[in-house]
């Protein structure tokens, strides 16, 4: 029987959708091989394999924590990952098979890496690049080239860890994006790299009936910080209200915690009765709250994929989204994709008074839900390992 190492980041008290992967990965990995699931920190997976429904064999499962114990040490693995570095390569030279969930890190060998977050590659000209941010001053620019250079010609290769650009750049290693518009970005910045794209799996398949649906509710779903732009999403309603002349509401899952950010979408709420703020909301209670909407709003531009949005059409919604990052591609739905907030106002305006066009777009997005269904995942996903265990 193969071994297998497969690395994720953790696993949280709150679980999210990118939390699925290493999960699926694990249960089918199980079927032909031993399983080892190294992970930063210690969590409890047994929680988060029950609240996503998969079954994978404990008793079979060896966890392994990678991430340093001391402060000191934690300090510098977050700079350079030397220590969780050295325990994945020691971990690797026993497996037979090695996987990233967390995109790109290194075993020391050749692996299989499945892109996780575009905003934790460690890289901040990355970081800066996908976001779009505005040129720095020239100093800026210099200090930040010198870091890198710094950093990859001499700290990294001098503490024996390769960074996610040296990995990109190995032919021997297999990338897998998970959107075209993630490997679009990916190649612009990094250059040509071995790779395919490879569709995440979505959490949730809806199984109630009979629930009715709010003519005039839009559903937001999704942690609330300011990446997401909660606030934007309020403006956008609040100016459908207005050219629709109509009341809609708007409904907002996601965990409340203490930020300054969260104060002020809590203060918003307090302000407009329409806006309802129902905190983290999971199983039954989250499929009631989708099912009972009609319309969606995404606004995060840097999205690596959108599985909320995946869950939105799968639910019925009609979801509005930006004309960036990898929502749009998910959508397939050029006239729902804005540009503007004042663009994306005018479309729920127009959903909620143009009969025609509101059927229109959502027996598309019904179509487009099919492709995300738990099946094609797992026909995908079945397909991808044989290739890989072999």
């Amino acid at each position: 029987m193969k071994k297998a190492l497969v690395f994720f980041t953790c696993f949280n008290d709150t679980p999210g959708g990118s939390e699925y992967l290493p999960l699926l990965l694990v249960e089918e990995l199980q079927r032909t091989c031993e399983v080892t699931l190294a992970l930063n920190w210690r969590s409890d997976v047994k929680r988060a394999a029950d609240f996503f429904g998969t079954k994978i064999d404990m008793s079979r499962l060896k966890t392994v924590a990678v991430k340093p114990a001391g402060s000191f040490a934690r300090k510098i693995d977050a700079i350079i990952p030397v220590f969780s570095t050295r325990r994945l390569k020691a971990l690797a030279k026993d497996a037979d098979i090695c996987i990233s969930a967390a995109n790109p890190v290194d075993f020391g060998k050749s692996a299989h890496h499945f892109v996780y977050l575009l905003r934790t590659f460690g890289d901040n000209a990355f970081l800066d690049f996908i976001c779009h941010a505005p040129p720095k001053p020239a100093l800026a620019r210099l200090k930040q080239r010198l870091k890198t250079i710094v950093a990859e010609s001499i700290l990294r290769p001098l503490l024996g860890v390769r960074s996610t650009r040296k990995i990109l750049s190995d032919a021997s290693e297999s990338i897998y994006p998970t959107s075209l518009y993630v490997e679009r970005v990916m190649r612009e910045f990094y250059g040509a790299f071995n790779g395919s794209v490879f569709y995440p799996p979505t959490t949730f398949e809806f199984t109630k009936t009979g629930i009715a649906r709010d003519p005039l509710k839009v559903a937001v779903l999704g942690q609330v910080f300011p990446q997401k732009r909660i606030d934007r999403m309020i403006w956008i309603v609040r100016r459908a209200r207005e050219i629709a002349k109509l009341d809609f509401v708007m409904e907002i899952g996601g965990a409340l915690h203490d930020t300054p950010y969260v104060a002020s979408i809590k203060e918003m709420a307090s302000r407009e009765s329409w806006i309802r703020l129902l905190g983290g909301i999971y199983g039954d209670e989250k499929e009631e709250f989708l099912l009972s909407a009609t319309y969606a709003l995404h606004a995060e531009r840097d999205e690596a994929f959108g599985i909320s949005v995946v869950e939105y059409m799968k639910a019925g919604l009609i979801a509005i989204v930006p004309d960036d990052g990898g929502t749009p591609e998910v959508t397939a739905n050029q006239e729902l994709t804005y540009s503007t907030d004042e663009e994306a106002a005018s479309m729920l305006a127009r959903l909620a008074t143009d009969e025609t066009f509101r059927n229109r777009s959502a027996l598309l997005a019904a179509k487009r839900a099919k492709d995300f269904s738990r099946e094609r995942y797992m026909e995908r996903q079945h397909e991808l390992l044989e290739r890989i265990v072999g």
